[in-house]
């Protein structure tokens, strides 16, 4: 299939796809006479569990950790749970920073429950206020 082609299926931009090439996560694709890239179900297959990946908050770096550990398939997983692990820590990290912003929002939001002119707007008053706080 041609690069648009792997790009509809996949849901990957043609970019995307050619940034990868380069990155080495998937290979280089065979030539058509016309010197068209033509791509294999294999290649679908990649790109499909790298977005997922993706999905996933993975890095680049980790991504293509794990799919050189894929061509070791008796190889220990360790390596694969550690990565898992700190991904987990830094999205529970993620989600306590959340937290804090929604109730810092919502603090500030309840400052100017009703409409009034910008002079009176609690919430630019609230973000003036800290914004001194923190000199």
């Amino acid at each position: 299939m041609k690069i648009g082609e792997l790009a509809k299926s996949s849901g990957c931009s043609v970019q995307t796809i050619r940034y990868y090439e380069r990155e080495g996560l998937i290979s280089a694709p065979s030539r058509s006479e016309g010197n068209f890239r033509l791509y294999d179900s294999h290649t679908l297959e990649k790109l499909l569990f790298i977005k997922h990946c993706r999905s996933l908050d993975l890095a680049l770096k980790e991504i293509k950790q794990l799919i050189q550990l894929q061509s070791s398939p008796e190889s220990n997983c360790d390596e694969v749970n550690n990565m898992i692990d700190t991904q987990l820590n830094l999205v529970e990290s993620r989600i306590e920073e959340l937290k804090k912003l929604h109730l810092e929002l919502s603090a500030l939001r309840h400052r100017c429950e009703r409409p009034n002119t910008i002079d009176q707007c609690g919430i630019i008053e609230g973000l003036a206020e800290h914004a001194i706080r923190q000199n």
